[in-house]
């Protein structure tokens, strides 16, 4: 049996314990000297480096104002990789991957840098090998996608050669309703194609939202009761402890819901809730998220069934915090909500009558994402009733940050002659369980646009079902009154209690 060209004629074709390594390639980031890009996304770009991920030539472009030299860029790099980048700093690493920095300066309307950005990557084309293969990522504010897209085809630098490719990465977020989500996509796909747009929502390249799916379809344990005859509610919470900090003029006018549940908490519903894909590649997946999405059903009552807040001043790990009114930049008048929270159902036979609670919040008691599937009661207790009082419901918790793991909550009897019954906990722990530690989310994001793999990225329809989910919401909002206040420091406004009060259910404490 001959072994292909270049293929390891040792190497089982089903083994997948190797890892992935991205081809001949290059990465162009827009808006290079933003947060995004030095805390994250050149971090992730030295540790795929680090662990052999990144093909030997593998380029590095910087697009941005500052009147940088290529050497300035590079130790910009540099500072960003010691500060931030997971895995230790190797000096050879560190010697291959500057060999392919550039920086082109220049505004997203100026041609001239454009026809820069070209020779360079032609360049560094003949010089790194990288095949004509470049993905271009747009670390830039909503407003520029469209001009800096239309830069790109006017100078020909979206064009695909025969045997090359050329991406689109675009972070979130992807418009701010249905109508300019639209708009957006047909902008972005008369340049791109469909397959070569790759909308960046950094939650799905978690380990641990990659391990609901491990955890539903990898294990007879669970199936069997992940649906209406056995779930009561699932309840999913991400929590930031922090305020807005400087940035009033990116989420003022955006809010929380718009901001978070449009995208991580709805993508983390579908995952939850959808139904067994055909296989893990990308249009199987998007198939079956598409329709848990298409059967999203809005509460009849939405004054009753959501609520929006905003953090008042207040004590938050042992400080005194400015309410969302007093930050800097923001208008006293702002109806902007820092806090959401909804009650949503799914219209299909697995799902019926069950609620999904989803909120989110600044300037809550903890930093925390988490999925809870809480089980309804037992229908029949043999036990007597004073010795269960502490007995809650069975709870399957999928902790997505930032301690990642499992926990079990079920009942068990305690010591002693008595029968008396308790909850208790089972945990799983991702940093005990697993010698090797998670790679960052934009590690396995950046890789996968690389290779091409669009598994862990939302599709167009997965984004304007979401749009059409929250719409309806945010169009309400702005037509009847004003957020609740709560407390900085606290679990969000008294009104979100209620909500799950008349349903005789309460909030987890994370």
């Amino acid at each position: 049996m001959t072994a292909t060209h270049g293929a390891n004629p040792l190497r089982d074709a089903a083994d997948r314990r190797l890892p992935r390594i991205a081809g001949p390639s290059g990465l162009v980031i827009f808006g290079v000297t933003g947060d995004l890009s030095r805390k994250k996304l050149m971090p992730a770009v030295y540790d795929l480096a680090n662990r052999g991920l990144l093909p030997p030539g593998f380029s590095l472009i910087g697009f941005a104002r500052r009147e940088w030299q290529d050497e300035d860029f590079a130790q910009e790099v540099h500072d960003a990789v010691k500060e931030h980048a997971r895995t230790p700093f190797r000096e050879e690493v560190w010697q291959q991957l500057v060999q392919g920095m550039r920086f082109v300066q220049g505004d997203f309307d100026d041609d001239d840098a454009f026809e820069n950005l070209k020779t360079t990557i032609a360049e560094l084309d003949k010089a790194q090998g990288t095949g004509g293969n470049f993905a271009f990522y747009l670390s830039v504010p909503p407003k520029f996608f469209p001009q800096v897209v239309q830069q790109l085809k006017k100078h020909g630098l979206a064009d695909q050669k025969e045997g090359s490719w050329r991406r689109a990465v675009i972070e979130k977020p992807f418009g701010h309703d249905l109508a300019s989500a639209k708009e957006l996509n047909k902008v972005v796909h008369e340049v791109f194609p469909s397959n070569e747009v790759f909308r960046i929502d950094h939650y799905l390249g978690k380990e641990t939202v990659q391990n609901i799916l491990a955890l539903r379809f990898a294990n007879t344990l669970f199936e069997p009761i992940w649906n209406r005859s056995y779930v009561d509610h699932v309840q999913i919470t991400m929590a930031e402890d922090i305020g807005i900090g400087g940035r009033a003029g990116y989420y003022d006018g955006i809010g929380a819901a718009r901001d978070v549940i449009q995208n991580h908490l709805l993508q983390l519903l579908a995952l939850t809730a959808m139904e067994e894909p055909a296989s893990f590649d990308a249009d199987a997946l998007a198939a079956e998220k598409t329709k848990v999405l298409g059967a999203v059903k809005l509460p009849k009552d939405l004054g009753a069934d959501t609520v929006r807040g905003q953090y008042a001043a207040g004590w938050q790990g042992g400080e005194q915090a400015v309410g969302y009114l007093q930050e800097d930049g923001i208008d006293a008048r702002s109806k902007t909500d820092t806090y959401a929270a909804v009650k949503l159902e799914i219209d299909n036979r697995r799902w019926a009558g069950v609620p999904f609670y989803l909120r989110t919040g600044k300037r809550l008691g903890r930093r925390v994402t988490e999925i809870a599937v809480v089980f309804q009661r037992a229908p029949h207790s043999p036990f007597d009733h004073t010795t269960t009082e502490e007995l809650g419901q069975n709870a399957l918790v999928i902790r997505v940050q930032p301690d990642e793991g499992v926990t079990m909550r079920f009942g068990s009897k305690v010591p002693g002659t008595s029968m008396e019954v308790r909850d208790v906990s089972m945990d799983f722990a991702y940093g005990e369980s697993f010698t090797e530690s998670s790679p960052e989310a934009y590690e396995r994001l950046i890789l996968d646009v690389l290779l091409g793999d669009s598994n862990l990225f939302p599709r167009v329809e997965e984004v304007e079902l979401s749009w059409k989910i929250l719409d309806p919401i945010e169009n309400y909002w702005d037509k009847h009154g004003k957020p609740a206040q709560y407390e900085s420091g606290t679990w969000g406004p008294v009104e979100a209690d209620e909500m799950l009060a008349r349903d005789g259910r309460s909030w987890r404490r994370p």
